[in-house]
């Protein structure tokens, strides 16, 4: 009888010692799986999406965000942005985006965005790659009376208005491209996905 209670002390000292190293074990491997699971440094720079916090910009501002390599502008637009915006369009060359290729379809829209109020496009001139600088001022001396806001390209001077649509006269033969995006919250933009709606 003394050898039957050894032997259950035993076995219950070998079970738990085994599950102990099991649970080592299975843990040792399962967290540099699942950390493999997330995307790293280089592949969020090929193209993962990239989310953005719309809550915290204030209006008339613009955030930066790097998308592809590419930097990629959120704009909140203000209600007088908003407005002036069809008032241009006898001096844009391309006021309806009738260059497919420019934005997804949700954003060929006078606006060119899924809500009026937040304007998301790739910060890159169509003319020869150059970053325009966002210039929201309203008649600055250098741009001209006719100037509401907009984005200027200093390395030949061409002019966009606040929806990345291109003015006549200018060296970029199209609007600022648009890049897939969608609201993930009323907060939350992600772009490099249109969310699965056209």
């Amino acid at each position: 009888m003394a050898d039957t209670e050894v032997d259950k002390k035993r076995r219950r000292f070998l079970i738990g010692a085994t599950s102990a190293v099991g649970a080592v074990g299975v843990g040792a491997i399962a967290i540099p799986f699942i950390g493999s699971l997330t995307p790293s440094a280089r592949a969020l720079a090929a193209g993962a999406p990239v989310e953005v916090d719309i809550s915290k910009i204030e209006a008339g501002a613009l955030v930066r965000v790097i998308w592809r390599g590419k930097p990629v502008w959120v704009v909140h637009r203000t209600d007088e942005m908003i407005e002036g915006l069809p008032s241009l369009n006898d001096k844009l060359k391309d006021p309806d985006s009738a260059v497919e290729a420019q934005q997804p379809d949700y954003a060929k829209n006078e606006s060119r965005a899924r809500q009026d109020k937040y304007l998301v496009m790739v910060g890159i001139c169509t003319h020869l790659g150059c970053s325009p600088t966002y210039r929201p001022e309203v008649a600055p001396a250098d741009l001209g009376a006719d100037w509401k806001g907009g984005f200027y390209c200093p390395c030949h001077g061409s002019r966009f208005d606040l929806a990345g649509r291109v003015y006549k006269g200018s060296p970029a033969g199209t609007n600022m491209v648009v890049p897939p995006y969608y609201y993930k919250t009323d907060s939350l933009v992600l772009v490099g996905e249109d969310g699965g709606v056209a």
